[in-house]
């Protein structure tokens, strides 16, 4: 028996594939089909690349400094402390009592709640004060800082509202008293000559766990009234 294909059968065979050649969007459903699978699977690959590239950038691999990524935040930047400019890495969501603290060494700034509670982390922002645990550090740039170091004297003396608060016997286990002595500093800078109720509504945002509120409140009054 031959296994050749009679000549008409390939005719039929033949015409069979340009009728179905004819049939409406069937060849053209095919191509979308395989042009969409195509198009899908790059984006896959696209995205993926995209997600290692930004890794291989934030962690720390040294492939390139994070700046070079459309919309990355510049780590190293220049904060005023104490009427120093302080060059300093920082990450995006680093606050300023950590940066304080633990990248520029001033111990002084004590963390207490972290959470804008106590008081025992103020210092002054432009002369005003701030629980430094919920500001961010990246939003000092182009601001003036001072913490409790910045208050000493150039020949090392007490500033008068330190000096105010041991001579009333304010400072007790002395955890709060660095947070007590900037908000009265930001207190006396704003108003002078306050009076004590001006004086108690300014000092409230600071707990004292010794509970020496009123030594604090005279230190206050007895450093306005030397000013």
């Amino acid at each position: 028996m031959s296994d050749r294909i009679p000549e008409d059968n390939v005719v039929g065979l033949a015409r069979d594939h340009e009728a179905d050649d004819d049939q409406p969007g069937a060849l053209s459903r095919i191509a979308q089909h395989r042009s969409s699978r195509r198009q899908f699977i790059k984006g896959v690959i696209a995205s993926g690349a995209a997600v290692s590239s930004a890794g291989y950038v934030f962690g720390g691999l040294g492939a390139r400094p994070a700046r070079a990524v459309t919309g990355a935040v510049e780590r190293l930047i220049s904060l005023n402390v104490n009427g120093q400019v302080r060059r300093v890495d920082v990450v995006p969501q680093e606050t300023l009592a950590m940066t304080l603290r633990y990248k520029l060494g001033l111990t002084g700034t004590k963390l207490g709640c972290d959470r804008a509670e106590c008081g025992a982390c103020t210092v002054l922002v432009d002369d005003v004060p701030h629980y430094s645990c919920s500001v961010l550090t990246h939003a000092m740039r182009g601001r003036a800082i001072t913490t409790v170091e910045g208050l000493e004297g150039a020949g090392g003396e007490l500033h008068p509202v330190q000096q105010a608060f041991v001579e009333e016997l304010g400072p007790q286990c002395g955890f709060c008293t660095p947070g007590q002595v900037m908000a009265a500093v930001g207190l006396l800078k704003a108003n002078p000559k306050p009076s004590i109720e001006e004086a108690r509504v300014a000092m409230s945002g600071n707990i004292c766990r010794c509970g020496a509120y009123d030594h604090y409140l005279r230190g206050v009054m007895r450093a306005a009234g030397e000013a």
